[in-house]
């Protein structure tokens, strides 16, 4: 979740790394619905939601591939998240640059305003950007969040600025649309010398995206959320950014070692994080 630089018309973004189409089947075999990450710290027990299907048979699938076993968590950062899921991860050098890996195919998003980045979340990684408008997941990269404790009062004027985040970023993915791409430069060209001009003409453009703005979803806390956030804690400006699909049923300590190592420039581990294997329950 690299911070991404906008030219200034619009938020900054986390990207998740992705990659490329979904695969034309998905094995839609009933299966169990708790996976097991047994890995060189502990035993991580995850509980995928039937309500995100695509990311549920998605991962089950990968499971029982094996697709996991012996790839590294090779994205660390204390009091966010842990990720994994690459799988250039398996059996890389020290050093190595990882994070791009995937099997070559992307989720579409599945979001749900019932399903937070609260601690101990199950959610997918993506490319993020102009380049990935549908905020699809990859499809195979994941994370867990580790997060921190976020009082109440903060999440209301922190939905509030996700919802102007929302709406900048639509803008921002029509402008980078081939049609707008006359617009775009002269806005970008605009932004150097001309600020009044540069505002009046970007705002025009937004006033012909009104209609799709008023029909964006945002974030809305409900009062049990709230708590959750203030008590046990978690990343709740990633909420409805990134598709949740599970959380951790067991081995939440394991969560905390692992967030608590440490790790070089790139946050990888200086020693390997290992998910040994992975199993369906």
């Amino acid at each position: 979740m690299k911070l991404v630089t906008k030219i200034g018309i619009a938020v900054a973004l986390f990207g998740l790394l992705a990659a490329f189409v979904l695969p034309s089947k998905i094995n839609k075999e009933k299966m169990g619905n708790i996976v097991t990450f047994e890995t060189n710290y502990g035993v991580i027990k995850i509980k995928l939601y039937d309500e995100t299907p695509l990311h549920r048979d998605n991962f089950l699938k990968l499971v029982k591939e094996h697709y996991y076993d012996s790839l590294l968590f090779h994205r660390v950062i204390e009091n966010f998240m842990i990720q994994a899921g690459d799988p250039n991860s398996k059996g890389a050098a020290a050093g190595a640059q990882l994070g791009f890996g995937g099997p070559g195919y992307t989720i579409p998003a599945e979001f749900n305003p019932k399903f937070i980045h609260k601690k101990g979340a199950l959610a997918a990684a993506r490319l993020g950007g102009p380049q990935n408008p549908n905020k699809e997941s990859s499809g195979s990269q994941f994370y867990i969040v580790v997060g921190q404790q976020v009082p109440a009062d903060q999440l209301d004027a922190m939905a509030q600025n996700k919802a102007q985040q929302a709406k900048a970023e639509y803008i921002q993915n029509q402008l980078y649309k081939p049609e707008n791409k006359a617009l775009l430069n002269e806005l970008i060209q605009l932004q150097q010398t001309d600020r009044n001009t540069f505002m009046q003409k970007y705002q025009a453009f937004a006033e012909t995206c009104k209609d799709a703005l008023d029909a964006i979803q945002t974030v809305s806390y409900t009062k049990e959320q709230k708590t959750i956030y203030s008590t046990i804690g978690g990343t709740p400006h990633l909420d409805m950014d990134y598709t949740v699909f599970g959380e951790v049923v067991e081995g939440l300590d394991v969560v905390d070692k692992i967030a608590k190592v440490k790790t070089d420039r790139a946050n990888r581990p200086e020693q390997d994080v290992m998910i040994i294997k992975a199993v369906i329950e």
